[in-house]
């Protein structure tokens, strides 16, 4: 069952949590996505048989947080994680960042440093709504963003479109960690699936070359999606849990 944790701007926030020996593990999910997904509920379960504490929560907008979607930024849902870890954990944790989640673990370990005990990323996507949605729009999508702002891109997971808008665009800019110095002075863990249409492994290869720390790995998983749930996929998230606690 989900609690629910209002935040300073009035959001509520849905999570579920094993309390168990730390450092915990946070699980921050992606675009669109919400806490009951495979690797969130896998990897709560794997947390729980070995009596680690585990977190994993929906951003606003998001599963059965408050929100709107449409109405959502990277700077709220960083926001919401900051909070969320804040408020419901304690000491250093580590993070597990799926897709924007990696961006969003990236944010919070910039702005709570001695909050986080290591970094496990799957198929992360820093940046992604300039090097991607912006970088990607043909000049009528800017246009239409500029205008009506909003554009509507169809999705591989659901019936219905990716609104992406204005503000998400903007807000992202005032949110990126690949223009400026990205240090991670703890042990960080790198997942990338070669066959992601999402995430190019150029993304993870550059995200590897610009970031700065003394334990950094990156793993290339050949023939692995975007999605990264596979059995063999999710035994490695958590071998790369392990990987960082020990």
């Amino acid at each position: 069952m989900s609690e629910y944790l209002e935040t300073p701007a009035g959001r509520r926030i849905a999570y579920q949590r094993s309390i168990g020996r730390g450092p915990g593990v946070v699980f921050l999910g992606g675009f669109k996505s919400d806490m009951t997904g495979t690797k969130a509920a896998w990897l709560h379960d794997w947390a729980r048989e070995r009596g680690r504490g585990f977190l994993r929560f929906d951003y606003s907008g998001h599963g059965d947080s408050s929100g709107s979607f449409e109405e959502g930024s990277i700077g709220d849902w960083s926001q919401d994680a900051r909070h969320v870890i804040e408020t419901l954990t304690d000491g250093p944790q580590v993070l597990a960042g799926s897709s924007m989640g990696g961006w969003i673990a990236l944010l919070v370990a910039r702005a709570l440093p001695q909050r986080v005990a290591g970094l496990v990323t799957i198929a992360a996507a820093p940046d992604f709504t300039e090097q991607g949605f912006w970088a990607g729009f043909d000049e009528t999508q800017r246009q239409a963003l500029t205008t009506a702002g909003r554009v509507a891109l169809p999705s591989d997971y659901s019936d219905q479109p990716y609104v992406i808008t204005r503000r998400l665009i903007e807000d992202g800019r005032d949110h990126l960690v690949m223009n400026q110095p990205l240090p991670l002075p703890f042990p960080v863990r790198m997942l990338q699936g070669t066959a992601d249409a999402d995430v190019p492994v150029d993304w993870a290869m550059r995200l590897l070359d610009h970031a700065t720390g003394g334990d950094i790995r990156l793993t290339l998983v050949k023939g692995a999606d975007h999605r990264f749930s596979s059995p063999e996929c999710l035994r490695l998230i958590a071998q790369s849990i392990d990987d960082v606690l020990a």
